[in-house]
């Protein structure tokens, strides 16, 4: 265990520092000083990463449980999975694989939040109304109503960048003059028409979308400059674990990513105000609890000596 534990998230009033992003979700306002960390749950026999791992209810019920023993803040459940080529999953389908789950962590981990990765209405009406408090939408706001539903149940929204629709891949080297700038006017545009659509600037989180309508080489243009998604003055939602950018980097496949997914979130979670996505929260929490030392934020009482318990292993 760190000797502090990096302090993410307070709840209070007020006009935060420079170094504070505020979200409103479910009738709080948070503060996030650092990173918070979100798990993911897959219920999804497609996904990428780790599809067929966890193919029954109790298997993903395990599986969140196991992320909030870990410390996770947030656990995002999918029922659809993001691989491209294939058709786009009925809404009672994602349902009938998402609903369960979130009933479970509303019911048993109340001090967790609950976000639900979909795009479609009736999928966000249903987690939402069993206690989702974040809707982690991948299509970049492709139908409005989901903001005003997230803005009727007071549920927060990530906007993502995305030039296709979900399930559609377009990886192409010249399809961008400036693909930094084209990020930060699409996730501007976006936040607008959620505004629009009644949600409140304070509720949004913005997403640089690594991957998705990317090439490994634009998604590092869009990483080294997310100074300019700062400037948006939103929660960054960091979702590296086992992209491909990782993947041309490191020439591994998925389950082969993590060691490289988490030397990414070191170096952007220097800056804070950051929720990232993880498929390995201990890890992640490890790393953070580092970066957030190094970088000040945290410290080492001056009278602390490490005791000896943990100064060897032995056996």
């Amino acid at each position: 265990m760190p000797i502090m534990t990096p302090q993410t998230v307070v709840e209070r009033p007020g006009v935060p520092s420079p170094d504070v992003v505020q979200l409103q979700v479910r009738g709080r306002t948070l503060d996030i000083t650092g990173t918070l960390v979100m798990g993911v749950v897959n219920a999804s026999p497609e996904s990428f990463s780790d599809g067929g791992r966890y193919r029954t209810l109790e298997d993903r019920i395990e599986l969140a449980d196991a992320l909030v023993e870990a410390g996770a803040d947030i656990v995002d459940v999918g029922g659809q999975s993001a691989v491209t080529g294939e058709p786009e999953m009925a809404a009672a389908e994602e349902i009938d694989r998402v609903l369960p789950i979130v009933e479970w962590l509303h019911r048993t981990h109340p001090e967790v939040l609950i976000s639900v990765d979909s795009y479609k209405p009736a999928v966000v009406a249903a987690t939402v109304a069993a206690g989702a408090a974040i809707i982690n939408d991948v299509s970049g706001l492709l139908n409005r109503e989901v903001a005003e539903i997230c803005a009727a149940a007071g549920a927060a929204l990530v906007v993502m960048h995305n030039r296709a629709r979900p399930k559609v891949r377009l990886q192409d080297p010249n399809h961008y003059a400036d693909v930094v700038a084209d990020v930060v006017s699409f996730l501007a545009t976006r936040m607008e028409v959620a505004v629009a659509h009644g949600l409140s600037r304070h509720a949004l989180i913005v997403d640089p979308g690594p991957d998705f309508t990317k090439t490994p080489h634009q998604t590092l243009a869009v990483l080294r400059r997310l100074d300019a998604v700062r400037g948006l003055g939103r929660p960054v939602l960091l979702a590296l674990s086992r992209k491909d950018f990782v993947g041309a980097i490191l020439s591994r496949s998925p389950r082969g990513r993590d060691a490289g997914s988490m030397a990414a979130l070191a170096v952007l979670a220097t800056v804070p105000g950051n929720i990232t996505r993880v498929h390995d929260v201990a890890t992640a929490r490890d790393v953070i609890a580092v970066v957030e030392h190094l970088t000040g934020r945290q410290d080492i009482p001056r009278d602390y000596l490490l005791p000896d318990q943990l100064r060897h292993d032995r056996g």
